[in-house]
């Protein structure tokens, strides 16, 4: 038997394992290409940026600003002073130098708040007195008055004698003639403001004197 009807003999009896190879291999072919597309390929998600936030900075409440009262009559220092914004009756009479050893400031609350430009006045032994005085050019008498007793009135300049003038503070005998003096060479007084022209009665001592005289 000649080799070349040998050969078609073996072809055609293997045929079918290799059509059946050739199958197997086309169906693992297809599923590999399946299974790449069908695989969702894993991406890495972007890392969000922290953006650190600015801090925020608390804007600074400014101060209010101080007030500036005037304190008259029997403190040691009177004047106008300048207190802290919220200060009391108290604070201001302590920045004016405390009370005088003949103050007598009636029934003065001494907790009232003060105000910008408010007045308070303290009286003496002599002529017992505590008022408060706003801005606004309103009154709160804390006088003797206040406990039922009569109001000591202030001292009139002009028909005040010799030994009245020396219950004033700061005024002696001396002090007392010149005032007497003075109110005879000019007529009288027509200001309180005039005493300052009597020699001996300086800032310092007018600033005691005003709250408790008139004309």
């Amino acid at each position: 038997m000649s080799p070349v009807p040998r050969l078609i003999r073996l072809g055609r009896a293997h045929a079918g394992t290799l059509g059946v190879l050739l199958v197997v291999a086309l169906v693992l072919a297809a599923t590999k290409v399946m299974a790449a597309q069908g695989h969702d390929i894993q991406t890495a998600s972007p890392t969000p940026s922290l953006t650190p936030a600015a801090s925020a900075t608390p804007t600074p409440t400014p101060s209010p600003p101080p007030l500036r009262v005037h304190v008259l009559g029997a403190v040691a220092s009177p004047g106008v002073v300048t207190v802290p914004a919220g200060s009391r009756v108290a604070d201001a009479l302590e920045a004016a130098g405390g009370l005088a050893t003949e103050a007598d400031s009636g029934e003065l609350n001494l907790a009232a708040p003060v105000q910008d430009g408010s007045q308070i006045i303290v009286g003496n032994t002599w002529y017992p007195r505590g008022e408060l005085r706003s801005a606004d050019g309103g009154s709160t008498s804390n006088s003797a008055a206040s406990s039922g007793a009569a109001s000591v009135p202030t001292l009139d300049l002009n028909t005040a004698t010799k030994s009245q003038l020396e219950g004033l503070p700061g005024v002696g005998p001396v002090t007392a003639q010149r005032i007497l003096d003075w109110r005879e060479a000019n007529g009288g007084f027509t200001r309180v403001e005039e005493l300052q022209e009597v020699d001996g009665i300086g800032a310092k001592t007018f600033a005691r004197l005003a709250p408790l005289v008139h004309v």
